[in-house]
């Protein structure tokens, strides 16, 4: 059977209470973004194979969707926000800092279904030029006031440190594939598979057992000082020592109780280079806000910019929502106005006095009672001027 009128697996129409439910957490993050001093950036959703291939943090090319130029150049959906705009900050922005803001589509070839999909609707923010434990701070702290203003309760914000992680592998002796290997175990929570790859590699046995410790190493702020327990590493202990400069602003901010440590998620190592953080919402199985920071990303593309950054997941967002109770009724027309034949000009002149006054007005294309019958709201009539 043909697959007119099908979608492929992991996409989706969204239209009616759902698409307002959208509409309506764009206005809210979008006024967010704009007050916090952030500049809206809108990056190209088609770029060449080569910019995510062939760089230093390539995406798999199993996650892109590919296709031919004209040319017979191969070209990609774009398959990840950050990348691009650090691509434009390198080869477009003049030098020193920017705060950017976008909403955009990414496509992963790999995903499909649930929660999760292979067309994902992000928003997030980027901080450009800028280094230090504070400016750390401040985009955590920003994080949890989208989430805030989203609408979402029962949250928590788990904060990690890659250097604590690299620090543990140093002591393991493991080459960048092997290191890669035991990341991917790590961050799944397969102590078996991690002690296996670990001992395969010839690790030494305190080094294994510092990096089996990682999963339980979440909780509260007492997590950062039993990890200073795990290891004598100086690069993983520097890493600690700047998450507990990170709390202290934070919790100095007044955001301490949404703020949880998990020093073993742990994200690409090439991709991140020193806090990482995510959003995580009850009755809800997935992140709805990662990010983290990133100086290294735009040296793929020729300049060195120090930036940190998150992505809010629009459709988590929603069903977090939903799945909360926390969905506002969808907007109907306050008022509907009917008019008669012949009134119609009368009609149009209300309805622009109306909404120019901010009422939600549905003008009705039914005349006389038939309209009245299918009206919404408070319904105003309007009649053929008397002679």
């Amino acid at each position: 059977m043909a697959d007119i009128g099908r979608l492929p697996a992991g996409v989706q129409d969204i239209y009616g209470a759902e698409c307002a439910h959208l509409q309506r957490l764009r206005a809210v993050l979008t006024q967010l973004f704009e007050r916090g001093g952030y500049a809206p950036v809108k990056t190209a959703a088609l770029e060449y194979y080569d910019t995510y291939a062939r760089i230093g943090n390539a995406v798999p090319q199993e996650r892109m969707f590919k296709l031919s130029d004209t040319d017979g150049k191969l070209l990609v959906l774009r398959p990840d926000v950050t990348l691009a705009i650090s691509r434009l900050a390198a080869t477009k922005l003049p030098a020193g800092g920017a705060r950017l803001y976008y909403f955009a589509d990414k496509w992963d070839l790999r995903e499909a279904g649930g929660i999760w999909g292979r067309e994902v609707y992000q928003a997030g923010v980027e901080r450009l030029g800028e280094e230090g434990a504070f400016s750390d701070a401040q985009t955590v702290a920003f994080a949890i006031e989208c989430l805030q203003a989203a609408g979402l309760k029962n949250f928590i914000v788990d904060i990690g440190h890659v250097g604590f992680f690299k620090g543990l592998l140093q002591e393991c002796g493991l080459n960048g594939d092997e290191a890669e290997e035991v990341r991917s175990y790590v961050n799944g929570k397969d102590s078996f598979g991690a002690e296996r790859a670990l001992r395969k590699a010839g690790a030494a046995a305190d080094a294994v057992n510092a990096v089996l410790m990682l999963p339980t190493l979440f909780g509260g702020a007492e997590v950062l000082e039993r990890a200073q327990s795990v290891t004598q590493n100086e690069f993983a202990r520097s890493a600690l020592a700047y998450l507990k400069e990170v709390y202290a602003l934070l919790s100095d901010m007044g955001y301490a109780e949404y703020l949880r440590f998990d020093l073993g998620a742990v994200k690409s190592l090439s991709y991140y280079s020193g806090v990482i953080f995510s959003g995580l919402v009850e009755k809800l199985g997935a992140p709805v806000l990662s990010g983290g920071r990133y100086d290294r990303l735009a040296d793929d593309f020729g300049k060195n910019i120090p930036a940190v950054g998150f992505a809010l997941g629009l459709k988590r967002i929603l069903t977090a929502l939903e799945r909360q109770g926390g969905l506002p009724a969808p907007q109907e027309a306050e008022i509907t106005i009917v008019c008669e034949r012949g009134a119609e000009g009368r009609a149009y002149r209300e309805y622009l006095r109306l909404t120019g006054e901010g009422k939600r007005v549905c003008l009705s294309a039914v005349y006389g009672k038939e309209g009245e019958r299918a009206a919404k709201g408070r319904v105003v009539t309007i009649g053929k001027e008397k002679l």
